[in-house]
């Protein structure tokens, strides 16, 4: 959870658009449809399909016909990809646990509150809103295998990044591949690049959110949560992420203030 400064600048992603896949045709027999499929793998599967139908000779012949039928692997994948996913509201950001707040917010909280802030940020021009919403949910998703690594683990920045990137191709092939699975490793990959507008947005909403559950640990337990401002200070990139930054550490101040009267 921890901020450091942004990461170098790289090639922006591809952006390739994404389609919707085509829904599954129906299979139409003159009496019933027959639909075989094979058990469900974690990725999407060719199967024949037959229809039966009589012939001439009064004998019934099983007519192959090419189909492709992710629908029971698709489920099935995208169940066991949203139960690892679980991991994220239960895991509780490291932060907060180092400075012994009870309770504290779990990653999806977090991530959560940066969605949110994706959707209320005034419009930019030349930046995707929906994109950066998308951005928010998954720049942390990683965090489901590898947990929650913060400078106070001593883990370098190039192993941790090795670490996410490989929990990310995981967590992907549990989700069975496609298009979906190359959406989110794009998102992530751009994100964590700083590669784009929208990167360099949901950037500094990862600072701002961070700053505002410090803000309010602080009311809440009465403590005082210096390094989480230090360590974001002059750090935001976009006019959103500084006046947004600047309310926050006004309102700091005068709490802080009120509480030494």
């Amino acid at each position: 959870m921890a901020v450091i400064t942004p990461a170098t600048r790289f090639a922006p992603p591809l952006n390739r658009p994404f389609h919707r896949r085509s829904t599954l045709a129906s299979l139409h027999c003159s009496s019933k449809n027959f639909l075989f499929l094979g058990k469900p793998t974690p990725s999407s599967t060719i199967v024949a399909v037959r229809c039966q139908k009589p012939v001439s000779d009064g004998i019934s012949s099983m007519e192959p016909m090419n189909h492709v039928s992710s629908a029971a692997s698709s489920v099935s994948s995208s169940i066991d990809f949203l139960t690892l996913c679980h991991r994220l509201k239960t895991t509780k950001r490291k932060g907060w646990i180092n400075q012994g707040i009870n309770g504290p917010e779990s990653i999806a909280d977090h991530m959560y509150r940066m969605s949110l802030m994706a959707l209320i940020a005034g419009d930019l021009t030349g930046v995707d809103r929906e994109r950066c919403i998308k951005m928010a949910i998954v720049h942390d998703i990683a965090e489901a295998i590898v947990g929650d690594i913060t400078p106070s683990d001593g883990v370098p920045k190039e192993e941790k990044s090795r670490r996410e990137k490989a929990a990310l191709k995981e967590m992907c092939e549990v989700l069975g591949g496609g298009l979906r699975a190359e959406e989110i490793t794009e998102l992530w990959l751009e994100y964590e690049n700083n590669a784009s507008l929208e990167a360099n947005l949901v950037k500094d909403f990862d600072k701002v959110e961070m700053i505002l559950q410090a803000l309010e640990y602080e009311a809440e337990h009465g403590k005082v949560l210096d390094e989480f401002f230090i360590s974001t200070a002059g750090k935001f990139q976009t006019q959103i992420g500084k006046s947004w930054a600047a309310e926050i550490n006004a309102r700091r101040k005068s709490q802080l203030t009120n509480r030494q009267r």
